[in-house]
């Protein structure tokens, strides 16, 4: 069994090197979200299933807009949902 030893600065420049390519990942993120959103990110963002999401539109608890085939929701509706459905702590 061989032994590799790490040093401070090692460890230093690993921590260099995984910084720069985050900022680099965050570079090309877009600014701002889109302000519509298909089913299948809805899904992701929510962690909730088809069905789940079927039952927030017919409750009404999810607004959405329906082109063709594909539903879209608002960005800012779903942001609204979350923020309303977290109930504060009390301690």
């Amino acid at each position: 069994m061989s032994v590799e030893l790490m040093t401070k600065e090692d460890l230093q420049q690993f921590r260099n090197d995984l910084l720069s390519e985050i900022r680099q990942i965050l570079s090309v993120l877009p600014d701002k979200p889109k302000e519509w959103i298909k089913s299948a990110d809805v899904k992701r963002l929510l962690k909730v299933s088809s069905g789940t999401l079927v039952n927030l539109r017919i409750s009404g608890q999810l607004s959405f807009s329906k082109l063709g085939g594909t539903y879209y929701y608002r960005y800012a509706d779903l942001i609204k949902m979350i923020e309303g459905s977290v109930k504060p702590s009390l301690r």
